[in-house]
């Protein structure tokens, strides 16, 4: 017996946009909304001790000070650029000397060798030996206002400053200043046939907050201002350490952060995937409650295919009626209602055999009559209903005179 033509139970297009078109509309505001305020944030500078930020942590204010005296202001992101733009006449300024990578450590210590001035912000032990070695570094201690106490120029002009932080002492020559408990906070070193170093002991003059604040500003302006260019030395978030073969890996490029937002990301997808769950195991039959009469069912079937669009089961419903009535009429066992082979052939014969005694009737050949029984599924509605009409007719040639009509009225209510 050959088995019907299986009708396609997957989900249409207009169901899947249907059901997904919730999480797919607060995606996109979503990816809307993260761009937008990368778009307005992607202008504004928020990092600390940043010349482009006018945060109380940033370094804007005194950025404008040096562009107003003629100090040209360069941020500089890749170690790389520092030896090529480092000369006598620019000032280098490491803000933040203890976060460096040896390889950005030692891209600092050769562009100091052919600077004017380097400029350390709050070195600690392990930078000051790496860049400046013979230094000694002391435990830091709380900012305070802080006479100079010495003999440097421009450490007498600017007066008392916020100084502390950590504290330095050298057995070379260099000039010591703002000291704190013995110990200086700002420590001017001198290098033969080369610029000077200049060691402070806290960042907090240059920052907006503190600048208008004692001889922070003037201290600020004098140590950074020597010189017609400024190098403000800020290494990017994408600058790792390298391999051994001096390349970076996908994971060096990769922002900070990264695995973090992988991770959210995951109980995301997994929270959705929870909540969109319909079902947590197969289904189970189960005896009705009470007794449906058969036409509700029928109607209530009907209703659901085309709630669904769903042709094929429609016309596959029709079709399985019509052939085990037809079975019955031609004389075909039950068993046999739904083989092709078998019943196709047997209903042409009592076709033909009536079409012999009673002209005028509608001619049916084996091939149309399984076509109508086994074909395929109608493309649209009306094709659908033209495939009942059609069977209608043929059982008509089968069917006692009477009975049509009640099984005409029957059948076209499983119609969608």
């Amino acid at each position: 017996m050959t088995p019907t033509a299986p009708t396609s139970t997957s989900p249409l297009a207009p169901h899947i946009w249907q059901r997904a078109r919730g999480l797919l509309l607060a995606a996109a505001l979503l990816a809307v909304a993260g761009v937008t305020l990368a778009a307005l944030r992607s202008t504004e500078h928020t990092a600390p001790l940043d010349p482009g930020s006018a945060s109380p942590d940033g370094s804007k204010a005194l950025a404008r000070l040096l562009t107003d005296r003629g100090v040209h202001t360069t941020v500089l992101t890749d170690s790389s650029a520092l030896h090529r733009q480092t000369g006598p006449d620019t000032t280098l300024l490491v803000p933040f000397p203890n976060s460096l990578t040896e390889r950005q450590r030692t891209a600092v210590r050769k562009a100091a060798e052919d600077s004017g001035r380097t400029v350390l912000l709050a070195p600690d032990t392990r930078t000051t030996s790496a860049l400046t070695p013979g230094i000694r570094t002391f435990a830091a201690l709380p900012t305070a206002p802080t006479p100079p106490d010495c003999d440097l120029a421009a450490a007498r002009r600017a007066g008392g400053a916020d100084l502390g932080g950590h504290r330095y002492s050298t057995t070379g020559p260099a000039e010591k200043c703002y000291p704190r408990s013995g110990r200086a906070t700002l420590l001017r070193l001198h290098a033969p046939s080369r610029g000077d170093t200049v060691l402070l002991g806290t960042a907090d003059p240059l920052r907006n907050e503190h600048l208008d604040q004692h001889g922070n500003a003037s201290l600020a302006l004098q140590l950074l201002g020597p010189h017609p260019q400024l190098l403000w030395y800020l290494p990017s978030d994408s600058e790792r350490v390298p391999s051994d073969d001096g390349e970076r890996s996908f994971f060096d490029l990769l922002p900070g952060g990264w695995s973090w937002a992988a991770v959210q990301l995951a109980l995301a997808a997994l929270l959705a995937a929870l909540w969109r769950a319909r079902r947590l195991g197969p289904l189970v039959t189960e005896r009705l409650p009470v007794a449906v009469p058969a036409a509700e069912t029928t109607e209530g079937r009907s209703r659901l295919y085309r709630k669904a669009n769903d042709r094929g089961h429609a016309a596959d419903a029709l079709r399985t009626a019509c052939r085990g009535r037809l079975a019955l009429l031609a004389g075909v066992p039950r068993a046999q209602a739904h083989d092709r082979e078998i019943l196709a052939p047997a209903l042409a014969a009592r076709v033909v055999h009536r079409a012999s005694s009673e002209p005028g009737e509608p001619a049916y050949d084996e091939a149309r009559i399984r076509s109508l029984l086994f074909g395929s599924s109608p493309a649209n509605d009306t094709a659908l209903l033209h495939l009942a009409d059609e069977l209608d007719r043929l059982e008509e040639l089968f069917a006692p005179a009477g009975s049509q009509q009640h099984r005409r009225r029957a059948d076209k209510d499983i119609t969608p």
